[in-house]
């Protein structure tokens, strides 16, 4: 139980650092999504491992060479498109001084928007997917393995988006664009892992 422990707190290292992203750059916060994607980051972490404990070990070696590429990707697109959009309002804004903040309603770069959720809860738990595989490799049971996962992702995530609200105060000018960076930072470090791991 211990190595699931272990892996659960692993795998949601991802998840924690989009909550602490969000919590940085969206400035009305509300705890209802902050629960919401938390649950979301936590099912998808939690269905991930089962997904893949089912595909078994047909698609072992095909998932396990293209996981990195797809994550990185999707994080590194989002990432840039936050960071796109808040340099294009804030242009905006300069020219027109009735406009609004960039961080000011919901942008669809913005964990309050459901598809830019479900996105980043997949693209966060793609490595849960390959864990699944590897439970199925080696004959484990995996329902409890994923519930745990799941359960710990939760919890981390909750504790990111009060973490990131905290410090979004002190970073506010600059808020999306930190979230975008660390978007894009996840997605290559993803990436490194899988290529020079």
């Amino acid at each position: 139980m211990v190595s699931v422990i272990l892996i659960g707190i692993s795998l949601s290292m991802d998840a924690f650092a989009v909550s602490v992203s969000a919590g940085i750059s969206i400035r009305e916060r509300k705890l209802f999504h902050a629960l919401r994607s938390s649950f979301f980051f936590g099912f998808f972490q939690f269905i991930m491992p089962v997904t893949g404990w089912y595909l078994g070990k047909t698609l072992a070696v095909y998932i396990s060479a293209w996981d990195h590429w797809i994550a990185f990707g999707l994080l590194a697109f989002i990432g840039g498109k936050m960071i796109w959009e808040t340099l294009r309002a804030r242009k905006k804004t300069s020219e027109d001084k009735n406009g609004t903040a960039p961080w000011n309603g919901k942008s669809p770069s913005d964990l309050r928007s459901l598809p830019f959720l479900l996105t980043l809860s997949f693209a966060t738990s793609i490595d849960a997917l390959a864990v699944g595989l590897s439970f199925s490799i080696l004959n484990r049971g995996i329902w409890s393995a994923a519930l745990a996962i799941g359960g710990i992702t939760f919890a981390i995530c909750i504790t990111g988006f009060e973490f990131g609200r905290r410090i979004g105060a002190l970073l506010e000018k600059w808020a999306e664009i930190a979230g975008g960076l660390i978007l894009i930072g996840i997605g290559a470090k993803i990436l490194a892992e899988h290529l020079l791991g």
